[in-house]
């Protein structure tokens, strides 16, 4: 049976990072934010929705939505933020349920599924065997957005304020990771998760 954890934690705390050492440590990773990316292409309905809902201004001069406007939109506004939401979240759902489905009848026993909204009420999604937290002090995460990000100060702020406290979750995590120091740091302890799950993938 295929057990599934879920990855998450707040905007730059390292969780695409911790996502790429359990692939290349050979556990399949399902990227939530990456199948949210290709919901927003020309040419599908989320893509269409968005346009009628926030206006071409959103877009770039190739008709691309610009992912950085419409953030600057969705989370200086939580009724837009719950719109943006309430379209690509059930797609999203249903496209992971399906790349599990896939991956259990291939045979394999573990896979991740990497998400920033996971536990935002403080219980497992269904379906769902466990959560690894990634965990960084919010002045790193911060200094991360501005230097690698691009972003000013205040819009760095404004984009971590927006999310659901990561540490909130740390209480049904079932591992946490502690992304305050190296990346190899942060490697040690994917792999210390996964050398500890041995013949019985548990956290």
């Amino acid at each position: 049976m295929l057990k599934v954890y879920g990855l998450t934690g707040g905007i730059a705390s390292g969780k695409s990072l911790a996502a790429r050492y359990f692939a290349e440590a050979g556990i399949p990773v399902v990227d939530a934010d990456t199948e949210a990316k290709n919901l927003l292409q020309p040419g599908t309905e989320v893509f269409q929705l968005v346009v009628e809902a926030f206006g071409t201004g959103v877009l770039t001069d190739t008709g691309q939505i610009d992912r950085d406007r419409l953030a600057a939109i969705v989370f200086n506004d939580k009724q837009a933020l719950s719109l943006l939401n309430g379209w690509v979240h059930p797609r999203v759902y249903r496209i992971i349920s399906d790349r599990l489905k896939h991956l259990a009848a291939a045979g394999h026993r573990v896979a991740i599924v990497e998400a920033a909204l996971l536990g935002e009420n403080g219980m497992l999604p269904p379906g769902f065997d466990g959560l690894i937290l990634v965990s960084a002090p919010e002045e790193i995460r911060l200094q991360r957005l501005i230097a690698c990000r691009r972003m000013n100060a205040d819009a760095a702020r404004a984009r971590i304020a927006a999310q659901t406290d990561p540490e909130a979750k740390r209480a049904i995590a079932c591992a946490v990771l502690e992304n305050g120091g190296s990346p190899e740091q942060l490697r040690d302890q994917v792999m210390h998760i996964i050398s500890s799950w041995n013949a019985e993938p548990e956290c």
